[in-house]
């Protein structure tokens, strides 16, 4: 006689995909599994990042990426309103050199996309060196509190009654009759957990199961990345500044530790690699772990204060590393596609993959339109 499977849906990676595809997939099974290896949710790249809330002003050399965020950021703000920071006032600044975008084209894109903006007051002007910066503009951006996420995720997880498998890793996945395997360990042992369909949401590992397994790999890009957490002064403290568009760098509150983060185009990126098919695969945590992990921010620091004087006065608190994974077009015009392929390379083996909080809603909508989230 066949057994049945140990649950209908399972999900690899719980982060802020992995845990809402978990929920979506509530409405269609009653029995879903959430794998990841990290002892808690949203540990790894959906904490380290920038929290921003994208509401497109950032992509106006990608206007389908932009115009995506733009609808999807009040859903989102609507759907986690309890977690999300409005107590700062965002600025978007726009340099005089060496951006790919003028003052008059970021405004004219805004509009287009249908995003608010509104021109700086002159006090707000003068936070900036007039000499670099163009023209800044007001924009309505918020960031969102990966802690408070957490809690808010982990218990609908629970009141669903999706089963945690948290401090587990996935090994491996194979077939097993019409069903699939995966082989996992935990510090202690390893078992194998069998599921009719698997998604891997794995983002920077997502071809370590994959080349583990002996499948194809997915060509993807990544980044070893340094974000800065910074204690500002006192005139910044309620504020959010992007310098664009170029080789620029970004300033955000980070609510999880009352502080701000920064980021920067050149210096934030420290080393890259890629994952292309036939290559040897050299798997992205293994990387992190062995990077030497000097600070950039002596120079991320330098060259943002050219541009806002007052940033001169900030104390450097730590690094927060991580590794950064995105789809080679995306080195093109800055997109932000998501990625969802049935059947890698095997039957009822999902994989996915977006860049921003907000691409969850995309993802769900695209696996409703394949009929993916039926089992």
């Amino acid at each position: 006689m066949r057994s049945s499977p140990d649950c209908d849906v399972l999900v690899i990676g719980a982060g802020i995909f992995g845990a809402t595809l978990a929920l979506a997939l509530k409405e269609h099974s009653s029995r879903i599994q959430l794998l990841d290896r990290e002892p808690d949710l949203l540990r790894r790249a959906s904490y380290t990042n920038q929290a921003r809330v994208h509401r497109g002003y950032h992509y106006p050399r990608s206007v389908l990426t932009a115009l995506r965020s733009r609808v999807n950021f009040p859903r989102f703000v609507a759907d986690y309103s309890d977690c999300i920071d409005r107590s700062f006032e965002k600025y978007y600044a726009i340099g005089r050199f060496l951006s790919k975008t003028t003052a008059p084209q970021f405004s004219t894109f805004c509009r287009r996309i249908g995003a608010e903006l509104k021109p700086a007051p002159r006090r707000v002007k003068g936070l900036f060196d007039s000499r670099l910066i163009e023209d800044v503009f007001v924009a309505r951006e918020y960031a969102f509190d990966a802690v408070k996420l957490r809690q808010r995720l982990r218990a609908a997880l629970l009141a669903a009654g999706i089963e945690l498998r948290l401090g587990c890793m996935a090994i491996r996945v194979k077939p097993h009759g019409d069903c699939l395997s995966v082989m996992c360990c935990t510090a202690t042992a390893e078992f194998s957990i069998t599921a009719r369909r698997v998604f891997n949401c794995t983002y920077s590992g997502m071809n370590h199961i994959l080349s583990t397994s002996g499948l194809p790999v997915i060509p993807l890009k990544h980044e070893v990345t340094e974000l800065v957490l910074l204690d500002v002064p006192d005139e910044l403290k309620s504020v959010g500044i992007t310098i664009m568009d170029g080789p620029f760098c970004s300033i955000m509150p980070f609510p999880p530790r009352g502080l701000h983060i920064l980021t920067h185009v050149r210096y934030t990126p420290h080393y890259s690699w890629q994952d292309l098919p036939g290559q040897p695969y050299d798997e992205g945590d293994a990387i992190l772990k062995r990077y030497s992990r000097q600070s950039r921010y002596p120079h991320m620091i330098r060259d943002a204060q050219r541009f806002v004087p007052g940033l001169k006065a900030c104390r450097y608190v730590e690094s927060m590393w991580e590794v950064k994974t995105v789809l080679p077009r995306s080195e093109v015009d800055d997109c932000r596609p998501i990625f969802v392929r049935q059947h890698q390379g095997l039957k009822n083996f999902t994989g996915i993959l977006g860049g921003k909080v907000d691409n969850i809603y995309d993802i769900i909508e695209e696996l409703k339109a394949s009929d993916l989230m039926r089992v």
